[in-house]
């Protein structure tokens, strides 16, 4: 079991603990988040598409309010992201609505809970998880942070060398609650009904996979290929075991065209193999509960990158104690990890 009297983890930093505290989210409008596709509506279809964005509210609460202005149940509005509420985030959400429009008075009544409608687009099917393919933050940060000395060169190495891919502390939850929540559900067999969005699983998993990058941060291999790694190709789906270790491989890591992944935990084998597959099942194995939880419900072995670019990175100054942080990240990267290289903060 783990102990939760130590949490958080003491997950290593990439570049060292850093020398200023800081200060993010002080409002909603201190963190902007928007899904990036690479497709648009059709204009035509059962599903009404609406470009959101959404102030103060979680997703699901966002999804309860517009089937309830819509009249249909919460299951026939699909979303692709889960956002945080202490946010501004912008996001296609679908209502299936077949051979009807939408009230004529839903975006009045979605604008007095906090979702302003900025568009409205068919579609012949409904929005599922995981599909939007990037997204894209505007972070307003405060108080020394901005002004330290040493800001501007963690920046630029994180531009120039990406981020460690942690799941961040929203994963797990308030003192880590989800994981304790897990642990607990593991232990009498996890139900599907009592945790019906399966924040459980993700926690535990999420936790296996911090250990894995934390132990290659620890030996600075996070970003260097070691013989049997299993490589993802950046901007792709596409990964491969990397049997030999040469200086062309070596070179297209340094430039990021391919990155190391770690395992995300369930039933299955193993892609990586020699000494990466035995240090990663070692890592695992000591927390079996959490492991033998997964597979149990039945849960798929995945990879995840252990390192994530800053897509397009910015920093703008705009007093000596506040300053405005844009970058993209790939889907299911956390934008409190970069925070978490660049500044001290009891959330992070």
């Amino acid at each position: 079991m783990i102990d939760m009297s130590l949490w958080p983890p003491d997950w290593p930093r990439a570049h060292g603990e850093p020398r200023a505290s800081g200060e993010f989210r002080m409002t909603p409008d201190d963190f902007l988040v928007e899904e990036v596709f690479d497709f648009a509506p059709e204009g035509q279809g059962e599903h009404l598409w609406l470009w959101i964005e959404k102030r103060d509210l979680t997703t699901p609460e966002a999804v309860k309010h517009v089937a309830r202005v819509c009249g249909v149940r919460p299951r026939d509005v699909g979303y692709s992201g889960l956002k945080d509420r202490v946010a501004v985030t912008r996001q296609w959400l679908s209502v299936h609505l077949p051979g009807r429009d939408a009230p004529e008075a839903f975006r009045a009544q979605l604008s007095d809970v906090g979702i302003v409608v900025h568009d409205a687009q068919r579609h012949p099917r409904k929005l599922k998880r995981g599909v939007h393919r990037a997204n894209r933050f505007t972070l307003r940060l405060s108080g020394e942070v901005a002004s330290h000395p040493d800001l501007a060169r963690r920046w630029r190495t994180l531009c120039e060398d990406g981020v460690p891919n942690y799941f961040g502390p929203q994963r797990f939850g308030r003192e880590g609650r989800n994981l304790v929540l897990a642990q607990k559900a593991f232990a009498r067999g996890w139900r599907k009904r009592d945790d019906p969005h399966g924040m459980q699983l993700s926690a535990a998993r999420s936790f296996l996979f911090n250990e894995v990058l934390a132990a290659r941060l620890r030996a600075q291999t996070w970003r260097t290929p070691r013989p049997g790694d299993v490589l993802a190709l950046a901007g792709t789906s596409s990964r491969f075991v990397a049997d030999d270790i040469d200086a062309t491989l070596h070179e297209r890591a340094a430039r990021g065209d391919v990155t190391p992944t770690g395992p995300l935990w369930g039933r299955g084998r193993l892609e990586s193999g020699a000494e990466v597959a035995a240090e990663e099942t070692r890592l695992a194995m000591q927390h079996e509960t959490l492991t033998q939880g997964l597979e149990a419900a039945g849960v798929r072995l995945d990879r995840r990158a252990l390192c994530v670019p800053l897509d397009a990175p910015s920093l703008t100054h705009e007093t000596s104690d506040r300053m405005t942080l844009g970058f993209g990240l790939p889907r299911g990267a956390f934008a409190t990890s970069v925070l978490r290289e660049l500044m001290h903060h009891p959330l992070l």
